[in-house]
Formats: structure tokens, sequence, C-alpha cells
């Protein structure tokens, strides 16, 4: 039972979805898959959030780790890859990619001891969780449009972020917000993201705390990203004066960066990434660690479906948790997996077969890793 194989899967854009349009071409990838290959037949499957060229440099340099190793431990492994590359990892891609090799070590781990990844964390607290729709800011007719076809397919909550929120002036930003409110009604949950970690972000606290207020009037559960990520203290000062929520944290890698974070109080909602904080093995220290200072964690994952089932097994183990991002509509979700994600009530199931709980699409996954157009 030991490791044979590592390789990297990018996934090409098949759209420039994002708030980095200018930053990104059709050719480029922001989605790299890793698949770890057992000497008995088994593949795991994990996820990072940067591009195939910085996950194949890096694995150049995990391989030397990984091929030989077990793959039923782990935590142990991916521990020993962050201590190994102190000099050379410490955040960034060697910790995006290392965060992809983890998940593929759980879903093997899951798959070789027959249970769901989810068990193998503790247990199952819930067995479905809400997801909340995340789309991106558009002009308040479009975004109508938008928010009808989001509630058409089932969603309870929708996360509404960058695009010209911010960008353009407050009375634009209040135009949309009130046009969501009035669109999805009283009984879906809206949330705002500022998406401050943008280059070259021009507010500051007086702005966010300003905008936080304006979000109140419109029921929205949280604000996310209203500071640049690095402002530790503008954030404790705005959760201390915001009525509502403040989140964050998607940026930050590794549980060491989180400690001050959570210790300080400097959000009412983490959110670590586990395509890029070190996998769900660090992951799920941080969100032990925010619970035990009554922070509540929402994972970022703006993410692939492999993404999305990881962070279910996530929230799935922990004894509080109320959502999970959904990036909709997402190729890399609906369409990279045999068996759809399912919706009920406007809650996600959450897997239960062995791993991570999801087969790959390989007809999807040969389209997908090619460029478009080739």
């Amino acid at each position: 039972m030991t490791i044979i194989e590592v390789k990297a899967i990018p996934l090409y854009v098949q759209e420039t979805q994002g708030g980095w349009e200018d930053e990104i071409t059709h050719q480029d990838n922001m989605q790299t898959l890793v698949e770890i290959v057992t000497d008995d037949g088994l593949r795991g499957y994990g996820s990072a959030y940067t591009s195939v060229a910085l996950v194949e440099g890096s694995l150049r340099l995990l391989r030397n780790w990984l091929i030989g190793e077990t793959h039923i431990e782990p935590e142990r492994i991916t521990e020993t890859l962050h201590q190994k590359t102190f000099w050379q990892g410490r955040g960034g891609a060697v910790t995006h990619a290392i965060s992809a090799v983890d998940q593929a070590l759980w879903d093997l781990f899951g798959k070789i001891t027959g249970q769901p990844v989810a068990r193998l964390l503790g247990g199952y607290y819930r067995d479905r969780i809400k997801p909340y729709g995340s789309i991106l800011f558009e002009e308040p007719e479009s975004l109508r449009n938008t928010l009808n076809e989001v509630t058409a397919r089932g969603f309870k909550a929708v996360k509404l972020g960058w695009g010209p929120f911010g960008r353009v002036n407050r009375m634009l930003d209040e135009a949309m917000v009130r046009t969501a409110r009035e669109t999805v009604g009283d009984d879906v949950e809206i949330m705002v993201d500022a998406g401050a970690s943008e280059s070259y972000w021009k507010h500051g606290y007086k702005w966010a705390l300003e905008t936080a207020k304006m979000l109140a009037d419109y029921q929205v559960v949280w604000f996310e990203e209203a500071l640049p990520p690095d402002d530790l203290e503008g954030y404790i000062k705005l959760r201390e004066h915001s009525p509502v929520k403040i989140a964050s944290g998607e940026v930050l890698t590794r549980r060491q960066s989180f400690m001050t974070w959570i210790e300080r109080g400097a959000v009412d909602i983490i959110q670590p990434d586990c395509t890029k904080v070190g996998g769900l093995s660090e992951a799920r220290r941080i969100a032990w660690m925010a619970y035990d200072h009554h922070i509540q964690v929402v994972p970022h994952g703006w993410n692939t479906a492999v993404g999305l089932a990881t962070d279910l097994h996530l929230v799935a183990s922990l004894p509080v948790a109320q959502w999970v991002e959904y990036f909709t509509p997402s190729p890399f979700i609906e369409d990279l997996v045999k068996q759809p994600f399912k919706l009920q009530d406007g809650l996600l199931v959450i897997p239960t077969a062995p791993g991570l709980g999801i087969e790959l699409d390989p007809n999807a996954l040969q389209t997908f890793s090619r460029p478009r157009g080739l």
C-alpha cells in the first residue's frame, strides 16, 4: 500500500467569469487537480486553487517525500511535507500543492478503509448543509436575471461579490444590494463579498463601516473581505463596530497564520480554503481552533467538485456549521462528476460513499484538461 505516482491535471477555464478577468485568458487555468496512484491500483484526488505550472513545479519538490510512502496516514505525511519545505514553502504555490496532495491522501484513506472522510475526521454531526450560491455583482437589471436563475436552481442563500461593488460609488452599491433583496425576497439569505483582496484596493475602515451599516438595512448575513486581507487591526475594529457579521480568511495559508486572527477575535466567520490552506488536515485544525474561540467556520470554496466534496466532509465533521460555498454555475462542479451533488429543499446532501464520496467523469476530465479550442 504505497504511492507510486503523483501527477497534476490542469482544468482550463471555459469562460472568464471572476473578479480577475483582466488577469487570465481562455488558455489559462486557475484550478488544478492532483491525482495520487497507489501500487494496489487506487486513485485519490485533490484540488489546488492555482495554476498547473505552479503545481507541477511544487510536485517536483514534493515527490521526493511521497513516492514510496504509505497512503493511509494523511496527516503525518502532510505535516512532513510542510516541515520538509520549510524554506521553500510556508504559503504560496507549494502550500497550495500540498493542499491538493492532502485531499487526495484523505480520499485514498477513505477508499482503503471503506469509510467516508467525514467519519474518519470524527463523525457526521449533520448529513446535509445549506449551500450559498456564489455569484458576482452585476448592474441591477442583469443581476436580477442572474439571481432568478440561482434561486430557480434551488438555492436558499446567495453570496454576491466583486464586480462593480465598491468600485464605482455608494449609490450603485446600495442599488445592487436593494435589487438582490427585492428579487430573492425575505426567505433567501444574502451575503456580500467586497473582494478587498483585489490589487490596489482603495477603501479602508470608514468605508467598510458605513457599508456594513447599509448592508444591515437589507438583512445581509455577513460582510466578507471588507478590508485588505492583511489589515488585522482594521478587522478587529470593524468586527467590534459592524452591525453585520464580518468574514475573512480565504487568502491565508497554514494554520499558524490563522491563530492571531482567531485569538484576537478579528472576525465572526473564518474562511479557510481547503485548496490553498494546506488541505483538509490543516483546515480541520483551524476549524477546531475557531470552534474553541466561538468563531464560526465557513470554508471558502471557489473551486471544483473535488474541493466542494472536501468542504462538505469538513463541515459534516464540525459541531457547529451552517453553510458551504457553491460557485454557480460551474462546469468544474456540475459536469466533472458522474453523479451531480444533490440539492434538496435548499440543502446539499453530504456524500457518504468511501473517500470523498464522488466519482469523476473521465470524459469531462479529459475535456477540461485541454486548453479551450484544442
